[in-house]
């Protein structure tokens, strides 16, 4: 399905639900970024240390890259054409195409490669989703969802930020809704949603979900005893910039499942995900203070890090969101 409308660019919290919303959009269907994040689970923890992120363990606050978009095409039963390509000609070539026939499609790609992006912003990150939607002086047209305007990248930019190399390799993948409906059962969907939610974070074994964050703040209390000051303050470092420079961050995400809740409290006419809302707001701002601690331990260069202290916080992080948990449980 083809829509003729022109595109309309608009600003989301995060790439990949902000891809997804604006797809929809294009196509008639209203889907907020909070309630995509939500239906599609996007919400966990995870500390994976034999797997490395610029040489340290990978943290995640939300689910892996493309998840959102296979856990929202599976809940609402809506079909994707997803490509990735070997020839990256062949790839510049049929995009080229779908830009100059009106086809909006997404891309994934590094934001190092994408001369758009300040300075600082640009680092290996492999998984930053965007769309393009036209061509215009012979670059493409870009709607990046973290950005509040269009923007235009050349062809041979936007091939290198399509096929660069390293931990999740975009190999020049590409996506787009092949039919979208024009209304879709959102009750069914969002409690179909709270039951793989609830698998993920109360019983997925560390160091996922609620248990890995427990396991993270043992590992940061036993750093003194292992670790110099040099690396604990890199990987404090390291926890902050996962948490609130990779898209929305670790505060964001908790920000964007209480929007959820909420608005899935109107749909459902369930009071108690007003009040799982409410609680959600709380984890964000605790997630948010635990960043600030580090930050301030990070700084202090006179003083070592109050690992105790860090560590009780993200305890304490842990505590009120697995409540939240727990309160939608009482719907499943």
């Amino acid at each position: 399905m083809q829509t003729n409308r022109p595109f309309e660019h608009r600003h989301y919290g995060h790439c990949e639900t902000g891809v997804l919303s604006s797809l929809f959009k294009h196509e008639g269907l209203d889907l907020s970024e909070p309630m995509i994040f939500g239906l599609a689970s996007g919400i966990m923890f995870a500390y994976i240390p034999f797997i490395g992120m610029n040489n340290m363990p990978t943290i995640s606050y939300r689910s892996m890259p493309r998840t959102i978009i296979s856990g929202i095409q599976k809940i609402l039963h809506i079909p994707f054409v997803k490509k990735t390509y070997r020839d990256e000609k062949m790839a510049m070539e049929e995009l080229r195409t779908f830009a100059l026939s009106g086809r909006v499609v997404a891309l994934q790609t590094s934001a190092y490669w994408l001369p758009y992006f300040p300075s600082e912003m640009r680092f290996q990150f492999n998984a930053h989703n965007l769309i393009i939607f036209g061509m215009q002086n012979g670059e493409f047209q870009v709607s990046d969802p973290v950005f509040d305007h269009v923007v235009t990248i050349a062809p041979e930019d936007l091939q290198n930020a399509r096929f660069a190399k390293g931990l999740l390799a975009p190999k020049g993948f590409l996506y787009y809704p092949e039919v979208v409906p024009l209304a879709v059962d959102l009750p069914t969907a969002i409690r179909k949603s709270f039951k793989k939610t609830l698998f993920m974070m109360l019983s997925s074994p560390p160091p996922f979900g609620i248990r890995g964050i427990f396991y993270i703040a043992r590992v940061i209390e036993r750093m003194e005893q292992k670790r110099d000051q040099r690396y604990i303050r890199a990987f404090l470092g390291h926890m902050v910039r996962m948490q609130e420079e990779i898209g929305t961050g670790g505060g964001g995400f908790r920000f964007m499942y209480a929007a959820f809740l909420h608005e899935a409290s109107m749909l459902l006419s369930e009071p108690v995900l007003l009040e799982a809302s409410r609680r959600m707001t709380t984890v964000g701002d605790l997630w948010r203070q635990f960043a600030l601690a580090c930050a301030k331990a990070i700084r202090n260069k006179t003083e070592a890090p109050d690992l105790a202290m860090i560590a009780g916080l993200l305890r304490k992080c842990g505590t009120v969101e697995r409540e939240v948990y727990q309160m939608l449980r009482t719907l499943s």
